[in-house]
């Protein structure tokens, strides 16, 4: 089972969602993936710790603005978060308000990258992160959507150093990024494939035993599919938005 203790700075650490109704989503995902919900109480604004076999990993809390719409974010794990707060800020990021004490867990921002991708930066304290990932019920992968992938690479190059590399994918092409030569997260183009009014974004995924099983579940509990389930190189994979439009990706892996 894998299991982790601790994220390399540079490195897609936590997941969380946004939402209308903390209930009905900490339902939604309890029957989709077997997720159990513990409450931090009011001091924590209502945000909830989702585990899965005692195991935290993901997050949920209500929305902060009701303009906000329901998303998942990806959070990428810093040793400083006002250092790379200001760094943002100055290779045209925008951060939405300066880096702030989450208790004792840790430190944190939310920020947009200059084509518009929204994501978040978690300087550990004492929650360093998702304690299990890349297993059945867990996030496996992290994936930018950008109209602009040339700004998007030198942005997070100058932001957490990532490297990257583009091959061809299909008929486009597809980007790694990665920390001392390990991909740890991907990039698409939004060319037109891609609905004319998608915004750029960062896609969290989910690995599953059986993605069309999966999806049909998806849609038993109210949510919808964004793209039905389909074999690539990576594995078997779907995209769907939960009741309340908070879309992700399920993804068999390929052994």
């Amino acid at each position: 089972m894998p299991e982790f203790s601790g994220y390399a700075a540079g490195t897609p650490c936590w997941v969380d969602l946004g939402t209308p109704d903390v209930d009905a989503s900490v339902s939604f995902y309890g029957e989709l993936f077997g997720w159990e919900a513990d409450d931090l109480g009011e001091e924590a604004g209502g945000y909830r710790l989702f585990r899965l076999n005692g195991k935290q990993v993901a997050g949920v809390g209500p929305l902060q603005d009701e303009q906000q719409p329901p998303a998942w974010t990806t959070y990428v794990s810093s040793d400083d978060a006002d250092a790379t707060a200001k760094k943002i800020g100055d290779a045209d990021g925008q951060v939405f308000q300066p880096p702030f004490d989450v208790m004792d867990a840790g430190r944190m921002t939310v920020a947009a990258d200059p084509t518009g991708a929204v994501f978040g930066v978690w300087q550990p304290g004492q929650h360093h992160g998702a304690a299990l990932a890349n297993e059945t019920g867990a996030f496996c992968w992290n994936e930018l959507a950008t109209r602009d992938m040339d700004t998007a690479k030198a942005f997070y190059t100058e932001i957490f150093g990532w490297e990257s590399a583009t091959s061809e994918f299909g008929q486009g092409t597809y980007t790694e990024f990665k920390v001392d030569g390990k991909s740890i997260a991907g990039g698409v183009v939004l060319d037109d494939n891609f609905p004319a009014e998608a915004p750029p974004h960062w896609t969290v995924y989910f690995a599953c035993d059986d993605t069309d099983a999966t999806v049909e579940k998806v849609k038993e509990l109210g949510g919808e599919v964004t793209f039905e389930p389909m074999d690539t190189p990576a594995g078997r994979m779907a995209g769907v938005a939960d009741g309340h439009g908070a879309r992700f990706s399920v993804i068999r892996p390929a052994t």
